[in-house]
Parts: C-alpha cells; sequence; structure tokens
C-alpha cells in the first residue's frame, strides 16, 4: 500500500514539475533531422512575462532526468531559479562519437564535429529562443566525450554560453593548457564548472588535475571557477554529485541570504546594509535577466542587521524598498515604524503602525501585530491632564501620610518591644 501511494505522488509530482516535450529539428548543418527534448519550467504558462535561463545538455537522453530533478528540489526551496533544459538526443545510435569528432592534430571539431558545433550555435539556439522564452543567460553541460567537446565554445572570442558544466571532461588534445588560456583571455563574465573523482578513468582524470592546477591560478572578477574532486567517486557516480555542485556554484548569487552570508557579509558591514540587499537582487537581474521581488526572508536579515548595528535611520531606505517591491503590502509602513520606534519618535510610530493595519497582511505581518505595537507605545506617550497640561505617561505612586522613611506598618514599634 505504502508503495502505491509513493508511486502516485511521484507520479502527481512530475505532472507538477515536469513538463517534458520531445521535439525534432530539421538541420540543414547535419543534413538530418535531431531530436530534442525540452523541459519546461513549471510556472511557464503562469508567467506570460517571465524569462527564463537556458541549459543545453549533451548527452540529453540520460543526463536530462538527473539535471531536471536537481533544479525542481532546488526551486522548491527557493535556492535555484527556473530553467528551460534543452536536452540533444545522442546515444541512440551512439552520434555522441561522431557528434563530437575532432582534429587529433588540433583538438578543434572536424567533420560532423564541426558541422555540430555549428547546428547548436547557428540552428538549435535560435529555435529555442524564438519557440520559447529565453533569458540571454546560456549553460551548457556534458560527460567525457560531450563535456570534452563543450569546451571548444571557450575558443569563440565571445562565447556563445555563459556557463560550462564539464563532468570528467574527455578532453581533446592540448586543451589541458588552452582552456586555462581561454578563461584568462575572455572578458564576457563565464560560470567555469568542471569534476572528477578518485574512481575516475586515469588517462583522463590527470588531465583533468593538469587543467585545475593552472585555471586555480587565474584571479580576475569575470571568472567564476569551481573543480570538484570526489573522494569514493566513479566516473559515473561522479555526475550525481557534480549536478548540484554545479547548479549551486552558478547560481549562487540568486539563493536566500543564508546564516553564513549574514554573519559573514552583511552583519560585519559598518553600514549599507539595505544597499547590499538592493545590489544583491540587481546583480541576479543583470546575470540571469530574472526581475524578481526581494524575498521576505532576505527583508528581515537586513531588519536583523540594522537591529544588531543600530543603524536604524537605514529604516528609511528599507522601507522605500518595501514599497518598490510589495506597493500595497504593509511592509513599508512597518519598516519605518520600526524606525521611529527606536529613534524614540513614538507617536509617529503609532502613526506608522496604523498606517500599516490598513494595508494588506504580508508574510508574518498582520493586522492584529500592528494594533498590538501601536497599542504599546502609546502606553510610553504623554497624556494630557484636564487643565491642559502634559502628565507623565506612566503613573505616579498615589502619596499617602505615611513618611517616605517610615517603617512599614506592620513593624513592631518602641512600645510593643517593652512588652
Amino acid at each position: 500500500m505504502k508503495k502505491t501511494i509513493l508511486l502516485l505522488l511521484f507520479i502527481c509530482s512530475n505532472a507538477v514539475f515536469s513538463q517534458k516535450i520531445t521535439d525534432t529539428i530539421a538541420s540543414k548543418r547535419l543534413n538530418e533531422d535531431r531530436e530534442i527534448t525540452i523541459g519546461l519550467p513549471p510556472s511557464y504558462e503562469k508567467h506570460p512575462n517571465q524569462k527564463y535561463p537556458v541549459l543545453v545538455l549533451l548527452d540529453g537522453d540520460f543526463l536530462f532526468d538527473a539535471f531536471q530533478g536537481a533544479l525542481s528540489y532546488g526551486n522548491y526551496w527557493d535556492d535555484l531559479p527556473e530553467v528551460i533544459i534543452v536536452g540533444i538526443t545522442q546515444n541512440k545510435n551512439n552520434e555522441r562519437e561522431t557528434d563530437c569528432a575532432v582534429d587529433e592534430s588540433t583538438g578543434l571539431p572536424t567533420e560532423k564535429g564541426a558541422d555540430f558545433f555549428e547546428f547548436i550555435g547557428m540552428e538549435l539556439l535560435p529555435y529555442i529562443e524564438k519557440k520559447y522564452r529565453t533569458a540571454p543567460f546560456k549553460m551548457i553541460a556534458g560527460l567525457d566525450t560531450t563535456a570534452g567537446f563543450l569546451n571548444c565554445y571557450l575558443y569563440k572570442d565571445i562565447p556563445v554560453f555563459d556557463a560550462y558544466i564539464s563532468m570528467s571532461p574527455e578532453l581533446p588534445k592540448g586543451m589541458e593548457e588552452q582552456i586555462p588560456d581561454r578563461l584568462a583571455t575572455i572578458q564576457k563574465p563565464i560560470f567555469y564548472y568542471h569534476s572528477s573523482g578518485d574512481g575516475d578513468l586515469k588517462k583522463m582524470r590527470n588531465r583533468i588535475i593538469a587543467l585545475d592546477e593552472v585555471a586555480k591560478k587565474i584571479n580576475k572578477p569575470t571568472l567564476n571557477y569551481r573543480f570538484d574532486d570526489f573522494k569514493g567517486a566513479s566516473h559515473y557516480s561522479l555526475v550525481l554529485n557534480s549536478i548540484p555542485s554545479a547548479l549551486y556554484q552558478i547560481f549562487a548569487v540568486y539563493q536566500p541570504i543564508s546564516t553564513t552570508e549574514f554573519n559573514e557579509k552583511i552583519a560585519v558591514l559598518p553600514s549599507g546594509y539595505v544597499d547590499y540587499l538592493a545590489q544583491k537582487y540587481e546583480v541576479i537581474e543583470k546575470s540571469f535577466a530574472l526581475k524578481l521581488p526581494i524575498r521576505l526572508n532576505d527583508f528581515k536579515a537586513i531588519e536583523a542587521a540594522i537591529l544588531k548595528n543600530k543603524a536604524y535611520n537605514e529604516f528609511d531606505k528599507l522601507a522605500q524598498l518595501a514599497k518598490k517591491n510589495y506597493p500595497k503590502s504593509m511592509l513599508a509602513d512597518y519598516e519605518m515604524g520600526q524606525m521611529y520606534e527606536k529613534t524614540g519618535e513614538n507617536a509617529k510610530a503609532v502613526k506608522s503602525y496604523m498606517s500599516a493595519f490598513q494595508r494588506e497582511e504580508i508574510g508574518d505581518l498582520t493586522k492584529d501585530m500592528m494594533v498590538e505595537r501601536a497599542d504599546e507605545i502609546k502606553k510610553l506617550l504623554p497624556k494630557k491632564g484636564k487643565n491642559g497640561k502634559t502628565e507623565p505617561a506612566v503613573e505616579e505612586t498615589p502619596p499617602t501620610d505615611t513618611p517616605t522613611d517610615a517603617p512599614p506598618t506592620d513593624a513592631p514599634t518602641e512600645e510593643k518591644k517593652k512588652e
């Protein structure tokens, strides 16, 4: 019974998270029809104005589901964005060998390999861009033979891809020296990931490590580089280690503010906490063409940094950001209320919280919460008496006829002591 329920849940989850479309492209470059599999994001139909990054998978026959599963899981937790996946079928008749043919002396694509190289850049990508809503950010991934081949796109002066996932690549001749040179030369921002494992094929592993020895020394702001050497991983098992590692590397800035990011990058700043938040989302938009509303949890992280460092005036700037991202919600008024409350302007704080009360609830901010905050602060406000004079907010202890230095009424008197 449990197995049946799990199977049904799996089928239902696939229906929700997977939109797989099998398509065929009539390629003039290859002079043949090529099968591709398209994976559209779950929100593709719901958000007609949203554009999505593109991930091209060589060896799409067996890499498609692994990548789609990792992306679906990461997106569920809002760690990874939704992506259009394009898997190229290459293993029905072992097409991968001829698709990735390279010249033995130069290491460059040759014969059908040269045609396949142009097919991807000049036919496949334009086809996808015309048919679907794609963002400019493009990635490519492959394993061994196809992983070595995808590196050839780095030989272009302006590479067509922005991110490269090269898992246990079988490197063509001279590539372990040429790729680091290209990574150091290319001006556009590049994400480069490659991997191996201690159980990988030795003839490939030694050259992969040689590539890393040179590439890891490159120090430039436009290169985001990572190499993973997995312990206990074989040539094939390293794939399931590599995929999430590569995706989380590429989309690190997309992720919500973590405890580590808060402690190491935000809380230690002397000021500029709101600027940090705004810049984070500007980088997301610039890098991936994804325009996202700032997450509520990220607002909370900046609130915490402001409170921790007593930079209360930054709440004003945070309120402006809140108004821009959530104009109908109570968030902006709530931030202003916090500023006034912390700076001792209690009357203004009450006004801001009551203004928030009239707006839409958001996250854990509720109308009841705004009323409670306002009521607590009202107790601190000075009150006016009948004669119009201001009276203290906190009631004084009523005077008595007993002197302040007199003993308590139940203390023994001198007469009682004598008795």
